[in-house]
């Protein structure tokens, strides 16, 4: 039994507000979450303060390509116009001619993913700013992040459980446990057995990371859903370990609202101690 784990979600380089100049020269985040360097600083002090009751840390990191059906190299607007980040896509858009893929062959599995994702109800398709990028500075780990599991890898004498998602360029893939559509035939995009496994485990399973309005979000849905009853009652959420995506605030506020009401606890780090 992995009784204390920290569920550490997408505490990535793109997705902090770096003080300018924190990074390599020339580079800077792409999709910077506003408050995501000061939640993960005081994820860091929390960490550090309670690692030796901490049994487990589990890491995900978001992972891309450029290609991919999320970023704006997949996509065209009306006369082959650059589709801006931050555009909002959906079937009937594409059935429009509205937008459409920059490969005509790939038309009918753009359609066939926009509608099943559409079913789900979940979200609709965002075009995000390439982030995130396998191999580079911005997918990698928030260097205060990275020093405290360090030190608390030396300190327990295990290492930490790391997770990469979203490689698969044909799906959104929020979710540490799944893809918002899974493939079958990708057994990537499919439920993280393994992962959920080593979750569920957890008499008390602690929550931070970017962005609460996705992400977070998503794991912690999909966990609660594939969980035995009463699962969310050992579920700790920080809430100053996390904040949403700039225009997404309501859908963070939304997302706490229905896990404390599923039995899940709203802390800071401040307030708890293991």
């Amino acid at each position: 039994m992995l009784a204390t784990q920290l569920l550490l979600i997408d505490p990535q380089n793109d997705f902090c507000d770096l003080p300018a100049g924190t990074g390599p020269a020339g580079l800077a985040p792409t999709l910077p979450v506003p408050g995501a360097h000061a939640d993960m600083q005081r994820v860091v002090a929390w960490l550090r303060d309670q690692a030796a009751r901490i049994d487990h840390i589990t890491v995900t990191l978001d992972s891309h390509q450029v290609f991919d059906i999320a970023h704006p190299a997949f996509w065209q607007g009306s006369g082959g116009a650059q589709v801006p980040p931050f555009t909002s896509i959906t079937a009937a858009q594409v059935r429009q001619g509205v937008f459409a893929p920059r490969q005509p062959q790939h038309l009918a599995r753009t359609l066939a993913y926009l509608d099943a994702l559409q079913a789900r109800g979940r979200y609709t398709l965002m075009v995000w700013p390439v982030h995130c990028e396998i191999g580079s500075w911005g997918h990698g780990v928030h260097a205060e992040v990275l020093a405290a599991c360090a030190d608390w890898q030396r300190l327990q004498q295990r290492a930490v459980y790391n997770i990469f998602k979203g490689s698969n360029p044909w799906t959104e893939h929020y979710s540490a446990l799944e893809a918002e559509v899974p493939d079958a035939q990708a057994p990537e995009t499919c439920l993280n057995q393994a992962l959920l496994t080593t979750l569920l485990q957890a008499e008390r399973l602690i929550v931070a990371g970017e962005a609460s309005s996705h992400c977070v979000r998503s794991t912690v849905e999909h966990l609660l859903e594939h969980a035995p009853a009463g699962f969310a009652q050992r579920v700790v959420l920080l809430t100053d370990g996390m904040s949403p995506v700039h225009g997404f605030e309501a859908e963070h506020r939304a997302f706490l609202q229905r896990m404390q009401a599923a039995g899940a606890r709203l802390s800071t780090t401040a307030q708890l101690r293991l």
